[in-house]
């Protein structure tokens, strides 16, 4: 029995289930909400530790064993995406203290936090394809959710293209998953892959691959359904919009990483070509969109796109190293993007607007909220020696690598696009002075006032920006033992009969597969 395997999802379940026993009463859903992300992150590290000591940690739910039954598997990319969550988990239940009202708290916040980490956790931590799709459709109900709180027209407007597209990809996915049990007779990830590989009809194995893929790019906002993310993200409160920019768009990613090192890699060579101009066009379009935007979290929700069209080339170049490159720049994603998200919410807070026109001074009035931004955009941009630098370093070595001359150029030029975007916040927000006409809340003038003091509710909100920013930079500063954590995540995903043995036992191998395939007529 593994506890620590199972314990990432029914601790947020519990959260939630206790928030909604108290829902009346706002101070308990908010100390359930701290300290349910408090022990999720206990129980992620606990994870992690015992990943790194046995590489791999399995429970089969129910002592059904596999493939027949539920299985939970953790190998290095599902803890370290894990940890993550209780991270962001716990910032974003700090924050939202300060910067969730009591109207939307009224209406089933916190459970809906918790519920939207659960199924996080979930799709992160499964070993079957249905319950996959199970978790992400209990991700897409809670994001619906939150993201229509407060009912105003510009959210119902980006929550209607919300969940159109990600009900197109649910029901591709589910299609495709309905294939795939026709076709081998099992569900199970670690049997599947091992039945893939001796699949009579290849051809079919290809339709399944790109099938899941598309699914997964709709789901990760990849090139060319994406225009629901930034049509949306930018409508619900800020916590809301750092919530998702930092975890509903890398279940995706992740999603599409472990599918094409795990069940279909041997389909690479008719999908990688995809993959790799799939990954350039989602880089451009992201970047431009974000270079025409001058709205503060606008610009950060098409920065979203550009920056998963990095992860998903590290995927398509499908080398050790790119793939490695690629889960840093997830991890470092992560944490930077939720991070500017948050402070957006504070600029607003204190100037007003998100119109970047309209802001202006807060270099000289807010200087240590400067150096959090300045941390968190130019590692979103590659400066070296930030985080981001090392995660698109990478990736372009291994382009360079492969040959794949165009497209590492293209991530080039990205890269220089995103600093542009990037310094034009900092120009508009921080270095200029704030406009005369800038209508500042007058319970909350902070710009051009000659007090310095913070209201108290903000150090609630500075608290998570500057925790993050620091992660951001310790990224960085630590970026060497944090890539040999990646390599060994590339390692992994690129031999996956270290995680098909850990799931159905060290003596099940292709032969076995084999004889137990369906015959033609489906029946085992």
């Amino acid at each position: 029995m593994r506890p620590e395997v199972a314990l990432p999802v029914l601790l947020p379940l519990l959260s939630g289930a206790i928030s909604l026993l108290f829902w009346r009463s706002r101070p308990m859903q908010r100390f359930t909400a701290v300290a349910g992300n408090l022990a999720l992150l206990g129980v992620s590290l606990w994870l992690l530790v015992s990943v790194i000591q046995e590489d791999y940690v399995v429970i089969q739910m129910g002592g059904w064993p596999a493939p027949f039954g539920i299985t939970l598997v953790a190998d290095m990319l599902s803890a370290v995406m894990i940890v993550l969550t209780g991270i962001k988990g716990l910032v974003l239940s700090i924050y939202s203290l300060a910067s969730t009202g009591p109207g939307h708290e009224r209406f089933g916040y916190y459970p809906l936090m918790h519920l939207l980490l659960a199924g996080v956790a979930g799709a992160f931590l499964t070993g079957d394809v249905f319950n996959l799709y199970v978790w992400f459709e209990v991700m897409l109900v809670a994001s619906f959710a939150l993201l229509i709180l407060g009912g105003e027209k510009a959210q119902m407007e980006g929550a209607i293209k919300y969940v159109t597209l990600n009900l197109l990809a649910s029901v591709i996915f589910l299609s495709a998953v309905g294939l795939l049990y026709g076709m081998v007779g099992t569900l199970n990830m670690a049997d599947a892959a091992q039945r893939l590989a001796v699949a009579e009809h290849q051809g079919m194995v290809e339709v399944l691959a790109v099938m899941f893929m598309v699914a997964f790019g709709i789901k990760a906002a990849a090139f060319p359904l994406f225009f629901w993310l930034p049509a949306s993200y930018h409508t619900p409160p800020v916590a809301v919009s750092a919530l998702f920019a930092g975890l509903l768009t890398k279940v995706g990613v992740y999603a599409l990483f472990r599918f094409f090192t795990l069940l279909f890699d041997q389909t690479l060579g008719y999908t990688q070509e995809l993959l790799i101009w799939g990954a350039a066009l989602t880089m451009v379009t992201g970047v431009l969109g974000a270079a025409a935007q001058f709205e503060f979290r606008r610009i950060l929700s098409f920065h979203i796109v550009s920056q998963i069209g990095y992860m998903i080339l590290g995927l398509a170049l499908y080398t050790p190293l790119a793939i490695a490159g690629g889960i840093f720049a997830v991890m470092h994603n992560m944490v930077v993007k939720t991070n500017l998200f948050l402070i957006s919410g504070i600029t607003r807070r204190l100037q007003g607007t998100y119109e970047l026109k309209k802001m202006g001074g807060l270099y000289r009035e807010r200087p240590w909220l400067a150096v959090a931004f300045f941390l968190s955009a130019f590692s979103l941009a590659g400066v070296p020696p930030l985080s981001g630098f090392f995660a698109k370093f990478v990736i372009v070595r291994a382009g360079i690598e492969a040959e794949a001359y165009v497209v590492t150029a293209v991530a080039l030029l990205v890269g220089l696009m995103t600093l542009y975007s990037m310094v034009k916040i900092w120009n508009e927000v921080f270095w200029k002075s704030l406009p005369e006409d800038n209508l500042v809340p007058a319970e909350e003038v902070v710009v051009g006032d000659d007090s310095r003091m913070v209201p108290p509710s903000l150090w609630l909100m500075y608290l998570p920006v500057a925790v993050l920013a620091l992660f951001a930079l310790l990224i960085g500063v630590f970026a060497e033992p944090l890539m040999a954590m990646m390599n060994q995540i590339g390692d992994q995903l690129m031999n996956p009969q270290g995680y098909i043995e850990a799931v159905l036992g060290a003596e099940v191998g292709v032969e076995d597969a084999l004889l137990e395939a369906p015959d033609q007529e489906g029946t085992p």
